[in-house]
């Protein structure tokens, strides 16, 4: 083990560009920030490390969005419905259409086989089969695509390969952040600085307060050249044969969800969430370079096993890796309200609610961090304990804070205050304005709470 320091030589880092909102991360809740602060009247900048917008939805081809839908209505909409509606208009998304989601039907086991390998059910529920509730089955370059769209159209001052280094702070005040590139050391200096890097990369840097935790990670894969028609029929033809073959699946694997692969808009083509790895930090260099190393030799382990054992995966074969490693947890903001276990499980309602996930609601607290100002956070990373993390860090409710955090910038700017001040009615208000759901309104089941204390 090295001991040894080097200490850097001062140099001067060239500001190379200034807006009014600096975003950084490019996944799910970076895009949402960015295209919501645009659409507000903002100049944005967003930065991204990796050559491709999407993030972990994208990247880490985590390719269903889910935990959008109570029993009885979509608590996900704005900027998450739009990018649904749009894969789905170039035929690189899949959903259930309303008729198979209503109470009565959503629940049948005809429903069941017929949505259950698109992982569009609601897994939170004891009883079987679980009902169907609306999700997304989406491809990764729809996504992209997509995503790149809407910077566009929102005149989104786009930065990708620049990697995050360190926040700017003045007197208390995040003023801009420094990352590195193939031409060097950057600044961007904005008046807003968003975290949406996933790890709280930004939010650390500035000294703001953060536990840290870990939970399971994964090399995500696609295989293609499956007979799913075959796999399917095969099951349900075979129901204790499928039990013994997929037991001994699951063992090669060493940890998955129910359905270790799902089916893909892409004909042929399934995705597989797995392993479950939890033995490796999302924060070390040795912790992800050694996930993808297990990760690729238990998947091809199991790609031969499939190949000689299941009916449909005879020629089957790899079509990629993701390029992100799946990490689910990292560091987590503590914020102005940590957002705790009970408040998701008894879907507990703040006065300062700004969104919401499947039936739970995230207070603007949950998104703004003690020690400095001007500086928000959004995404999986965001104010509340481990164990709540794991039951709200889905996809659509990180991009319900992107969206959130946007207009809060924008609120506050306008209005010449810090994020901190910023007026939650007005972010209320502006998130319904342009088809969001600030969750503002609780459900007849919601606890509702007078503050966030």
């Amino acid at each position: 083990m090295l001991n040894k320091t080097l200490r850097e030589s001062l140099r001067d880092v060239p500001v190379v560009d200034r807006s009014d909102v600096v975003v950084v991360g490019g996944g799910p809740a970076g895009i949402s920030a960015a295209v919501s602060a645009a659409r507000n009247g903002a100049s944005v900048t967003l930065l991204e490390r990796y050559p491709y917008l999407g993030g972990l939805a994208a990247g880490g081809m985590v390719l269903l969005l889910d935990d959008m839908h109570n029993d009885t209505e979509i608590t996900v909409k704005g900027i998450c419905m739009e990018m649904i509606e749009r894969m789905r208009s170039i035929g690189l998304c899949h959903t259930p259409p309303e008729e198979d989601r209503m109470p009565g039907r959503r629940e049948t086991q005809e429903n069941w086989k017929k949505y259950s390998r698109w992982g569009m059910f609601d897994f939170h529920t004891q009883s079987m089969p679980h009902p169907v509730c609306f999700a997304a089955a989406f491809d990764p370059d729809g996504y992209k695509k997509v995503s790149y769209d809407l910077m566009e159209e929102a005149k989104v001052k786009l930065r990708l390969h620049s990697w995050f280094s360190e926040v700017i702070v003045e007197g208390g005040v995040a003023k801009g952040v420094i990352c590195e590139t193939k031409e060097g050391r950057q600044a961007i200096m904005g008046d807003v600085i968003i975290d949406a890097s996933g790890d709280l990369d930004v939010a650390a840097s500035a000294g703001a307060k953060f536990q840290e935790a870990s939970f399971i990670v994964t090399t995500v894969s696609r295989w293609g050249n499956v007979d799913t028609d075959k796999a399917e029929a095969w099951q349900y033809a075979n129901p204790e044969e499928f039990q013994r073959l997929d037991h001994e699946a699951k063992r090669i694997i060493g940890g998955c969800w129910n359905y270790w692969w799902l089916k893909t808009p892409l004909p042929g083509v399934i995705w597989l969430n797995c392993p479950h790895m939890p033995q490796y930090s999302g924060l070390t260099v040795e912790g992800l370079t050694g996930a993808e190393f297990e990760g690729r030799k238990r998947m091809e382990r199991l790609m031969t096993f499939a190949r000689e054992n299941l009916p449909g995966f005879e020629k089957a074969h790899v079509v990629d890796f993701a390029p992100q490693t799946g990490v689910r947890t990292t560091r987590l903001l503590e914020g102005e309200y940590v957002v705790t276990k009970d408040d998701v499980m008894k879907r507990r309602h703040f006065a300062d609610t700004v969104c919401r996930g499947r039936d739970y609601y995230t207070p603007y607290g949950a998104l703004v961090p003690k020690e400095v100002d001007n500086l928000l956070v959004a995404g999986r990373h965001y104010s509340c304990t481990p164990q709540a993390q794991k039951k709200s860090r889905e996809i659509p409710p990180c991009m319900a804070q992107g969206e959130a955090v946007g207009v809060a910038a924008t609120v506050a700017l306008n209005a010449g205050v810090t994020v901190r001040e910023a007026d939650v009615s007005a972010i209320q208000k502006q998130m319904r304005a342009q088809g969001a759901d600030p969750g503002d309104v609780p459900s007849s089941n919601a606890l509702v709470m007078e503050a966030a204390e």
